[in-house]
């Protein structure tokens, strides 16, 4: 475990690499103000041109996209967004958000949604050197794959297919222009052309959930998927409200948001323990999907979702093509 100071370090100076001369944004809330000025001080004493953003000056959360962010993001050549998530906020911020992000080719930006003091200390402060070298390894074993089976003992059992249209993305932590990562980083992902089979999220799940309903070892969220959907009779959990408004999230924000839009194996090594926060445990050696929308960047996918929100498989058997790379949780490389 490291410091918050070496979190930020690592963030600006190796991640984002900024440079003096360049103009940044960080955008920030109430609650994660601390990590956030401090991310503000670490790069404005290499640029010195800093646009700071507080959420709530904008108004009572969920807020609408103001045009004042936008046009910061427009002409920005480093950001980063480190705040919480709030429910309802993916749709009238994040989406627009990451849409002018990609609109800008020449930014670098950091995503910590979700980011806390553990956080910058853990995940942040991981060896980027090794995350590197296997997600490397990780992504020259799947770059062509046209199957990967997932397999746990809790009783998830899918197949997932791939289309060679459709791009595999590394995210190691090096931010080049015109990418968009999280942070802390760690993970190789794509969208699946079609998934199969019954999946088991005894991890955590993402957008506000994880932060609600906390660890679901005792009480996974269990589904089918058939055609890449999931099948809304299949849901099952015994926390009725979680099951209640999981269900809801899958098929009432519009006709995607049940299409699984995101299958990423997690390379952090430095992480050995899940915190219920989705933005490091994702990163987590594992797999995670995502029902919605398959995330910013031109990956090869022509149908997008208003919708995101993950969930994490723990100690999953993976086999690439017929070939183990992961068993129980351990990289087989």
């Amino acid at each position: 475990m490291g410091t918050i100071e070496q979190g930020v370090r690592q963030a600006v100076e190796n991640c984002l690499k900024v440079k003096a001369g360049e103009k940044a944004v960080v955008i920030t809330d109430k609650e994660t103000f601390e990590i956030g000025s401090a991310l503000k001080t670490a790069i404005e004493k290499i640029t010195g041109d800093v646009q700071f953003f507080v959420m709530e000056d904008f108004g009572e959360r969920p807020i609408n996209y103001p045009q004042a962010i936008n046009d910061a993001i427009r002409i920005a050549d480093v950001s980063v967004y480190a705040a919480q998530a709030a429910k309802g906020e993916l749709q009238t911020f994040r989406k627009k958000m990451c849409d002018a992000i990609e609109a800008n080719s020449r930014l670098r930006h950091a995503h910590m949604g979700g980011i806390t003091p553990q956080i910058m200390e853990q995940g942040m402060c991981s060896d980027y050197n090794e995350i590197q070298r296997i997600s490397g390894l990780v992504y020259e074993n799947v770059r062509n794959a046209k199957e990967i089976r997932v397999v746990s003992g809790t009783g998830c059992d899918f197949t997932a297919l791939f289309s060679p249209e459709i791009k595999w993305v590394i995210s190691d932590g090096n931010i080049t222009p015109g990418k968009f990562k999280n942070l802390p980083d760690g993970e190789v992902r794509t969208c699946p052309f079609d998934v199969n089979g019954t999946v088991v999220f005894d991890g955590c799940l993402g957008d506000s959930f994880a932060e609600r309903y906390g660890p679901l070892e005792n009480t996974p969220v269990i589904l089918d998927v058939a055609n890449g959907r999931a099948v809304k009779e299949s849901i099952r959990c015994d926390k009725e409200k979680l099951l209640k408004e999981y269900t809801e999230y899958l098929f009432e924000i519009d006709e995607n948001s049940n299409r699984v839009g995101e299958f990423a194996i997690g390379t952090n090594t430095g992480l050995t323990e899940l915190i219920c926060n989705m933005l490091q445990d994702e990163k987590l050696p594992g797999v995670h999907i995502a029902f919605g929308s398959p995330g910013p960047g031109k990956i090869g996918v022509t149908w997008d979702s208003n919708a995101h929100i993950d969930g994490l498989i723990k100690n999953p058997t993976v086999a690439v093509d017929g070939e183990i790379i992961m068993d129980t949780g351990t990289f087989q490389l």
